[in-house]
């Protein structure tokens, strides 16, 4: 019995360094672990994060075209009122250029023949 104690006592010696080495490379593991989740996590946070910025700034972005639309629809309405008013202008001068020829020819003729206008 003694032997067997012995022996076992050795046995127990003999293994200690590799119980101590697998604990030390437990202990490393779940380390390593945590220190990983943790990565994860503050990825996830991260990742989460970025995305919300990229979601805002898509929806900024989709409204800023929307009010480009809008204001392009706008002077594009502004800009054919413009072009039609300034047609009706043109053809008022026109007229009322030929207007003052006409006058300025009666006139003209008037003053040839000796009327008064």
């Amino acid at each position: 019995m003694a032997a067997e104690t012995r022996s076992s006592m050795e046995i127990d010696e003999a293994l200690k360094p590799f119980y101590e080495r697998a604990s030390e490379a437990e202990e490393r593991l779940a380390r390593l672990e945590a220190l990983f989740s943790n990565q994860k996590g503050h990825s996830n946070t991260d990742s989460k994060e970025m995305s919300s910025v990229i979601k805002d700034f898509q929806s900024k972005l989709e409204i800023a075209q929307a009010e480009i639309v809008s204001e392009q629809e706008k002077a594009s309405n502004e800009i054919q009122k413009l072009v039609e008013e300034n047609l009706k202008l043109r053809y008022r001068i026109s007229h009322l250029l030929r207007a003052v020829k006409e006058a300025y020819a009666r006139s003209n003729a008037n003053k040839v023949h000796g009327e008064l206008p």
